[in-house]
């Protein structure tokens, strides 16, 4: 290889740009939520309101990851005592299994925007492989940080039973249907 080609390679190569962005989970914006059915008479929906994690986007390249992790001692029906049951040995055993998490891959586009992830979830000591879909997606420069934030829908569902929370069946719904906002503000 001739000096001029060696030198135009290693040129081109320093001026290719990094389209791997990170974002940062928004704890304050980001909410996993959930319903399941309670003797099949209503619906319980509770959420998580402590989460962190990260997300990476390189749209050019049309990837992505997906990295969340949830105080599940954070679980909140508005319901105190229920709150303080399911935070127990019958069902997330916080005391044992103190962390729930998704890693996962951005799997789909529609356009410029992520439309699936294929992961697994973490959850009460037991790690399953969980898609979701990405119903909405959309970053702005937000106006008081003047730092891109990116926000999205996602849902899902599982069985909890695959997870060993069995207390309640089959009377309380197997059938766990996730809901999750999520905000994420660009990492510089």
């Amino acid at each position: 290889m001739n000096l001029k080609v060696l030198v135009a390679s290693l040129s081109a190569l320093s001026l290719a740009p990094a389209f791997a962005q990170t974002y940062n989970v928004d704890p304050s914006h980001t909410h996993p939520s959930f319903e399941v059915s309670h003797m099949g008479i209503s619906m319980w929906r509770g959420r998580f309101n402590k989460t962190t994690g990260s997300v990476t986007l390189d749209r050019a390249a049309k990837a992505g990851t997906v990295d969340i992790v949830i105080d599940a001692a954070s679980v909140s029906f508005g319901n105190a005592n229920l709150d303080e049951h399911v935070r127990g040995k019958d069902f997330f055993d916080v005391a044992a299994f103190p962390k729930a998490a998704y890693k996962g891959r951005i799997s789909k586009w529609n356009g410029d925007a992520p439309a699936a992830v294929e992961g697994e979830m973490s959850l009460h000591g037991v790690t399953r492989p969980l898609a979701l879909a990405i119903n909405s997606f959309k970053c702005i420069t937000h106006p008081m940080l003047k730092r891109e934030v990116c926000g999205a829908d996602a849902s899902g569902s599982f069985k909890r039973s695959d997870f060993g929370i069995s207390y309640g069946l089959p009377l309380h719904g197997d059938e766990v249907r996730l809901a999750i906002q999520i905000e994420a503000i660009r990492a510089d």
